[in-house]
């Protein structure tokens, strides 16, 4: 199947994305047109400290409407290492730097409409080594043991699509019971 892209206009730029307007010859030879949300990347980390807890973030999230808890993320600057992304957005979102970084993985956030690549680290030997929030960020850390998460995520009390992806690739290499 061939999709061959003929034009592209930018609708829309802000601060963390802009939406274009893609019109696409379909493999069946018509032509139509998608909207892309342009995404710079993003890192997701799986913070565990050495009591076996895994530190998440609860935010406020538009889409929602509400308070998410989610793994630590934050979004890649132009041209920015991912293991550099992640080192200063641990620290910014939960006050905590990592001894040891483990690449987990890549994926696309939701390649239907965005552009958003994910990169993934699993961060171990916590210690403190906080730095500011972003001004527009109001965070709240907390640090929950691998087995609790377990059973908050077969109670459906996380229901934020990256941090499920994100804890399913990090399970074998973390050490829970349940």
């Amino acid at each position: 199947m061939t999709f061959e892209w003929l034009d592209q206009e930018e609708m829309y730029c802000g601060r963390a994305f802009a939406v274009e307007k893609i019109k696409v010859r379909l493999p069946d030879g018509r032509i139509t047109h998608y909207d892309l949300v342009k995404h710079s990347g993003a890192v997701t980390m799986v913070p565990v400290d050495d009591q076996n807890r895994i530190w998440f973030v609860r935010q406020y999230r538009m889409g929602a409407k509400d308070s998410l808890l989610e793994l630590p993320a934050g979004t890649l600057e132009k041209n920015e290492d991912p293991a550099v992304c992640a080192a200063r957005e641990i620290r910014e979102e939960t006050g905590f730097a990592a001894r040891n970084v483990t690449k987990l993985g890549e994926f696309f956030l939701a390649p239907g409409y965005s552009s958003e690549y994910m990169h993934v680290y699993l961060m171990t030997g916590l210690y403190a080594a906080p730095l500011e929030h972003d001004d527009d960020e109001f965070l709240q850390a907390e640090g929950i043991p691998i087995e609790t998460v377990w059973e908050m995520i077969r109670k459906n009390q996380i229901n934020d699509g990256k941090t499920l992806a994100c804890l399913l690739m990090a399970m074998p290499h973390l050490n829970f019971t349940s």
